[in-house]
């Protein structure tokens, strides 16, 4: 396990502009807009809790808790159906606002994707809301459960592949040749649909900013895959924060994606076993992601699966009960407290998200 300064900060990943033109974006506005048209859509809380903050001789910790969003159990509520209801929107206008209009507003219409869950919940349930169909893609090493969860929502379910990265080229095989929607939360060369994806998650920096008390935190750790998350909520706060706070990235060391990119200046893909951190588990990343994150994010860590499972039950107490993909900041934080690392200690203030619930179904 490791922590290292990024040594592209404030440089960034020139060579990527070629093939990735598109930049992450940092304005809202139009996602909660869009949000105001949904009824489940409620902000969710910014939790701080006194007894852990003393344990763990901070500040402040605070943490955005995601696994109520939407219904759907995680963050990624935020992406693919805040795209899909744009797609609406884009067809029908204000007509959006009557749910016997919005709910054929995109009859005959297919949206494919490949994911981990999360990711596909978010579609599924933003086709079946405004009457498209859903197609989702899942390689072998997904939990049953999911694509249990997925069919729940009306989705079409295929399952190919050994690891996420072939069922995407699965999907975005079977986009091209049944004219569907490829609708990733991935960019690659050729592809940057996965940057409106990412859009939808800057409401959760927006939210978590917009409720933190006092002075702002001194660090955040942020859980990272293939980079969408991370990028985003960093776009978000770095827009709303500035440059007054350090980002640490925290991927599993049998994915570590980001981080190698970034050494090597380059997309890489890495090679390793599967993590237990499954929504982490992206052995290549998302090249806008990962343009924005050579730019911004301060530190780059990496851990051990078994570290991280162990870590977070300290989050059970707590009732922040969450996956080893979910909790993956709150193990990087711990991690630098017990070596005393990124200068963190009695003065810092940190903000956590818990991307998920603890469900690995």
């Amino acid at each position: 396990m490791s922590v290292i300064e990024n040594p592209l900060k404030n440089i960034g990943l020139q060579n990527l502009d070629g093939v990735c033109k598109g930049n992450v974006k940092d304005d809202h506005s139009q996602v909660l807009k869009l949000l105001e048209y949904c009824p489940i859509s409620a902000e969710t809380p910014l939790i701080e809790i006194d007894d852990l903050t003393k344990e763990l001789h901070l500040k402040k910790i605070a943490f955005k808790d995601e696994r109520s969003r939407m219904n759907l159990g995680s963050f990624k509520a935020l992406g693919a159906a805040y795209v899909i209801a744009k797609n609406a929107y884009l067809k029908i206008g204000e007509k959006i606002k009557d749910p016997k209009l919005s709910s054929k507003a995109l009859k005959g219409k297919t949206f494919v994707t490949a994911s981990a869950g999360n990711h596909g919940l978010s579609v599924a349930a933003g086709a079946k809301i405004f009457g498209a169909e859903a197609v989702i893609y899942l390689s072998v090493s997904v939990p049953s459960g999911f694509a249990n969860k997925l069919r729940g929502y009306g989705a079409k379910v295929v399952i190919e592949g050994e690891d996420y990265e072939s069922s995407m080229s699965a999907a975005e095989n079977a986009s091209k040749l049944n004219g569907w929607e490829l609708l990733s939360d991935v960019t690659w060369d050729g592809y940057e649909g996965g940057i409106d994806v990412m859009e939808g998650y800057l409401i959760m920096a927006y939210e978590a900013a917009k409720s933190w008390k006092g002075n702002i935190p001194t660090h955040v750790f942020l859980q990272t895959g293939c980079g969408g998350l991370s990028a985003a909520v960093s776009a978000k706060l770095r827009k709303i924060w500035g440059q007054n706070f350090k980002i640490c990235t925290v991927e599993p060391i049998a994915a570590p994606a980001i981080k190698e990119s970034i050494i090597n200046g380059r997309p890489v893909h890495t090679t390793g076993p599967v993590s237990n951190m499954g929504r982490l588990d992206c052995k290549a990343p998302s090249h806008a992601a990962l343009k924005y994150l050579a730019q911004e994010a301060d530190y780059l860590m990496t851990l051990e699966d078994d570290f991280v499972s162990k870590e977070i039950k300290k989050l059970t107490k707590y009732s922040l009960e969450t996956s080893p993909s979910g909790g993956a900041g709150f193990a990087g934080l711990i991690y630098c407290i017990k070596n005393k690392l990124l200068g963190i200690g009695e003065e810092s203030r940190v903000l956590i998200f818990i991307s998920e619930g603890p469900s690995d179904d």
